[in-house]
């Protein structure tokens, strides 16, 4: 057994976290459930009081009078038990069918509950908890995590709740007929629970680590769909499947030593059951042989013949309960693993926002000033607040971006950007050239505040953005980046994503201004074809402009452009290059770009290497100047 596997302890925090979950919007559902659960046991252990009454107080008494004198003698008696018996039976199938009922509504709902937290939760997570976690893995909370967590709660919470209500009812029975077969019994279950607990505890560990291998698995899986064009283009086949076979081999394995243990649990518990069943009949064959089946020690009747057939009933239920709750174990130790996963997602720290500034409607008076509006004017204006004296000042939103000797770092250890200087104002184009690993794409992941900076200042419009709330800076911002992600819904949606409350004459004429309305217009359905499969019927380009289309419904003062030409053909590129042209007309602009012909003419051009700017200047400078944009632009050095 692997020395790396830990046994598995039950958390009772997370015990504690999912019961308090479940109480708040099922408590009374629960109690009522859990009350079906209490008659359902009572009536089965009530049925075995009423065989020994059976035994002892009709067929004996019948018996020793003769069959036809006996019969006229305990028939009053037998009907009225067996009516007894079929009303409590009655009680039992009702109360078992409601409970389950129930349970699983409950069931269903919380755990639509918990997958509704997951993800409401998850879209307030920094993008560097997606950078940091393997997209699959967090794909195995929602499925097999959720599900271990389903098996907890339909299964074994209400397998604990029956095993403890019938031990109890069985315990108190047993001690109220005979205190010595009781002792006999509970020597007898100590032995199985001390089995079954060895066995489960194997099984355990091996449970917890089949859920993390599922994760690897189905990490590898989406990993290699999503680059499977790539597996085919380099004829990584053979390779992809030897890698494959590792990592399920070692869920294989995992798998094994988990069943191998849970499924000799059950014969085991069931045999040691069986062979207390037996040693109960034993010694009560034993007694009533020598005749002592009524005799009785400090007010308890040692045994009577329905005594016996008491206690082997009870022995029954005793010890399937025992057997039962351990099957139920694994689920448990599996469902506290996969909760515990869940709850580490849920308790993630949201992104933080201590912004106060606000995006709101604005219009010009006469003498100049700004004010806040209600309706759309098409002028937009920063909402300052001033916490000092109270006051609210407005400034209209131009897209004047100014990064002032800014550092950052991923891991605060490293430096992935030093004293980086940019400005950019309203109605100039910056381009960001420079080898892959640069820092490009990091100082636009800084503007819209993906990731905060170490030191310096990033300004927009005069205002430090670490004030300006999240979602209020990102919606002035309008960014096109190289890898185009498309949704399964139409084209026409797709598009919206850039605004949501934008027109479907928004649309179309943000298609135009990317160049993307002719192609649309000739697909089957137009711009209400359906899209799946991140529009895996379209070809790249085609994904681009639709890309750059959703920007352009944005209309924002600043636009990112992250290599957006670089998945597009010349022929495209001169189309997106028109539109993106009409596009940027009055915004601010920054271009990240490979091909160098698409930053001619921007205002201003910085070359970086290791995240530093080693060069700055509009294209005509920096061919006179002959240095590394130099070298870039005539091929004499490349940019990888």
């Amino acid at each position: 057994m692997s020395k790396n596997l830990k046994k598995p302890q039950i958390d009772f925090k997370v015990l504690k976290r999912i019961l308090k979950l479940l109480f708040k919007d099922y408590k009374w559902l629960l109690i009522i459930s859990f009350t079906c659960l209490l008659i359902t046991s009572a009536a089965s252990m009530a049925s075995s009081i009423f065989v020994k009454k059976f035994i002892d107080e009709c067929i004996k008494p019948g018996t020793a009078e003769g069959v036809v004198d006996g019969l006229e003698l305990v028939l009053p008696l037998l009907l009225k038990f067996t009516l007894i018996l079929v009303i409590i039976y009655i009680i039992g199938v009702f109360t078992s069918f409601l409970s389950s009922r129930l349970m699983v509504y409950i069931t269903q709902g919380f755990l639509r509950d918990i997958r509704n937290k997951m993800f409401t939760h998850m879209e307030t997570l920094p993008i560097k908890y997606f950078d940091t976690h393997a997209h699959g893995d967090i794909m195995s909370l929602y499925t097999n995590d959720v599900d271990t967590l389903r098996e907890l709660i339909s299964q074994s919470l209400p397998s604990f709740v029956s095993t403890v209500v019938s031990i109890i009812f069985a315990t108190a029975i047993m001690l109220t007929y005979s205190i010595w077969l009781f002792l006999v019994v509970l020597g007898g279950v100590v032995v199985m629970t001390i089995v079954a607990k060895t066995i489960g505890a194997n099984s355990a560990k091996y449970f917890v680590q089949q859920q993390k291998s599922i994760g690897k698995v189905e990490g590898y899986i989406e990993e290699m769909i999503n680059g499977e064009k790539v597996i085919k283009t380099f004829c990584h086949e053979k390779k992809a499947i030897e890698e494959f076979k590792v990592i399920n081999n070692a869920w294989f394995n995992d798998g094994y030593k988990a069943h191998k243990f849970a499924n000799i649990m059950m014969p085991i518990s069931g045999n040691l059951g069986n062979i207390l069943y037996v040693g109960i009949a034993f010694l009560g064959a034993m007694i009533s042989l020598h005749g002592l089946s009524n005799l009785t020690i400090t007010g308890y009747t040692l045994l009577s013949t329905g005594t016996v057939v008491l206690f082997l009933n009870m022995c029954k239920a005793f010890t399937r309960s025992i057997t039962e709750f351990s099957q139920q174990a694994n689920n448990i130790a599996m469902g506290m693993a996969g909760a515990g996963r869940i709850f580490n997602l849920i308790d993630e720290e949201k992104e933080v926002d201590n912004g106060y500034v606000t995006l709101v409607n604005a219009k010009k008076n006469e003498d100049g000033s700004i004010v806040e509006v209600e309706e759309k004017t098409g002028l937009y204006a920063w909402r300052h607040p001033h916490q000092a004296d109270g006051t609210v000042t407005y400034t209209e939103l131009k897209g004047d971006i100014v990064l002032d000797q800014v550092d950052f770092s991923y891991d605060g250890n490293n430096l992935v950007l030093q004293d980086i200087s940019i400005y950019a104002h309203p109605g100039q184009k910056i381009a960001l050239v420079g080898a892959t690993g640069a820092g490009k794409t990091t100082i636009t992941n800084l503007i819209n505040r993906f990731y905060d900076i170490a030191d310096g200042k990033v300004r927009y419009d005069g205002i430090n953005i670490n004030k300006i709330k999240k979602p209020d800076l990102r919606r002035s911002l309008g960014i096109v980046l190289q890898d185009t992600n498309l949704f399964t819904t139409t084209v026409k949606e797709n598009i919206r994503y850039g605004r949501l409350d934008a027109t479907d004459e928004d649309i179309i004429e943000a298609a135009k201004i990317a160049n993307a309305y002719d192609f649309i217009t000739r697909l089957p359905e137009g711009f209400d074809t359906m899209l799946t499969g991140d529009g895996a019927n379209l070809s790249q380009g085609q994904r681009q402009l639709l890309s750059i289309a959703r920007a352009a419904v944005a209309n924002a003062p600043v636009m990112i452009l992250d290599e957006a030409t670089s998945s597009i053909d010349t022929r495209t590129e001169l189309l997106v290059q028109r539109g993106t042209d009409k596009l940027m007309m009055g915004k601010t602009v920054f271009i990240i770009a490979h091909r160098l012909s698409t930053v001619q003419n921007a205002n201003a051009i910085m070359v970086l290497d290791h995240g530093k700017i080693i060069e700055r200047g509009n294209h005509s400078d920096l061919i006179k100047a002959k240095g590394i944009y130099y070298q870039l632009y005539t091929g004499a050095f490349e940019l990888e």
